[in-house]
């Protein structure tokens, strides 16, 4: 018995195919580590076009992907997805060309803004109008005692002076344009208007109806009574709250901007010097 024990030790130590074992283990590894290299390389023809197809239109923006059956698959032969790439690419300068008009019209406006600020200079100078320039356009913030008398909505006899001034500049463009009224946030209540809604309301509608009358189309104005609901100052100091009570007209984009900016334009060094005593005689009044 203890022969036949022996005999069994002694052929476990001399097997010499032992390593197969290992050998095949290792060939079973190799193969699925390929079998993974391929799965992940391959394309699936419907899920390709797919993308392709969603990826063009969100480029394009008109429903269509510029990406045709043909096109994908012959990205898809002996070319690999060269041809496929350049059908997608070929929609891009369509978001170039936008932001190119956003940055023209900004531009413009900018321009815009300048003359607008050249030829209302004295009185910018004085404090008493600003131009600025906003994610929505060219504003024109203008104090309200140069339009209006105390607790009045009637317009002054140099409000039409002062908005013939800037008529001129903004009236060949078909932008709209938006008449903003603002009060500071002492209450009133008189048997014209019983709060400070009504007081700015009815302004800004005053200085549309210039604007029209002036030559403005009626398809572009529109008017907001904003009362003492987005002061530009504190309301604390009676110089505060005669910067908030200020009527506003806004040039907007005819391309929405996201930008949140905001910069003031002033006027240019020679607007001053440029400026007629007449103008601003006529503009000012004694």
């Amino acid at each position: 018995m203890s022969k036949l024990i022996r005999k069994r030790v002694e052929e476990d130590q001399d097997n010499h195919e032992r390593w197969l074992v290992s050998y095949a283990d290792f060939i079973t590894l190799l193969f699925a580590f390929f079998v993974v290299m391929y799965s992940i390389s391959s394309i699936e023809i419907g899920k390709y076009k797919q993308l392709t197809n969603s990826i063009g239109t969100a480029f394009s923006g008109d429903g269509s992907s510029g990406v045709n059956q043909t096109s994908t698959e012959k990205g898809l032969g002996s070319k690999g997805v060269t041809e496929s790439n350049s059908s997608i690419i070929k929609p891009l300068p369509l978001s170039h060309l936008y932001t190119e008009k956003m940055r023209r019209e900004r531009d413009s406006m900018a321009k815009t803004g300048l003359e607008v600020s050249n030829k209302l200079a004295p009185m910018i100078n004085e404090g008493k109008i600003q131009v600025i320039q906003t994610s929505r356009g060219i504003r024109i913030d203008i104090q309200d005692n140069l339009l209006f008398s105390a607790g009045s909505a009637e317009l002054s006899p140099a409000a039409n002076a002062i908005i013939s001034e800037i008529v001129p500049l903004i009236k060949d463009n078909q932008r709209k344009i938006q008449v903003e009224g603002h009060t500071d946030n002492i209450p009133i209540h008189n048997a014209m208007f019983y709060s400070n809604w009504e007081l700015s309301a009815v302004r800004a509608s005053s200085v549309v109806r210039l604007l029209s009358y002036l030559g403005i189309s009626e398809k572009r104005l529109s008017a907001t009574g904003l009362g003492a609901s987005q002061p530009i100052s504190e309301n604390e100091t009676e110089l505060g709250r005669a910067k908030n009570r200020r009527v506003s007209i806004i040039i907007t984009y005819e391309v929405p901007t996201q930008e949140d900016t905001s910069n003031v334009i002033t006027p240019s060094p020679t607007a001053l010097s440029q400026t007629n005593q007449a103008i601003t005689q006529k503009i000012l009044p004694k």
